[in-house]
């Protein structure tokens, strides 16, 4: 199982087969019609509670970790954890998030979840 993590701007104008954005918000720039991925799994992303009060700050991180992983065993998730658990066994998953600092987002956090 491939599980990789990158910035959907990246991912602009490639294949979208196997990419999945996984941010509860609609990438700032990005046009609908050019959406570099295969679907949008907006349920699975932080709660905007969660997403607030983390606010991409390092030193929270560990917290934030916690939290997210709570968050990703309520049952609301797990319809998308397991299509995408599904997906990986057939071929590489790329998340893609609008995040600059992907090894502290919540991406790194769902790969790892992900992760057999």
């Amino acid at each position: 199982m491939a599980i990789d993590i990158a910035r959907v701007y990246d991912a602009k104008g490639s294949d979208p087969a196997g990419k999945f954005l996984i941010d509860r918000l609609w990438p700032r720039g990005l046009a609908k019609a050019d959406a570099p991925f295969e679907a949008w799994l907006k349920e699975i992303a932080p709660s905007p509670e969660l997403r607030k009060w983390y606010s991409h700050e390092v030193e929270k991180y560990d917290e934030f970790v916690r939290r997210y992983r709570e968050e990703l065993a309520e049952a609301a998730a797990e319809e998308q954890l397991d299509r995408l658990r599904k997906r990986a066994r057939r071929g590489r998953v790329q998340l893609l998030t609008a995040t600059k600092d992907l090894e502290h987002s919540s991406a790194a956090v769902l790969r790892d979840v992900l992760a057999p």
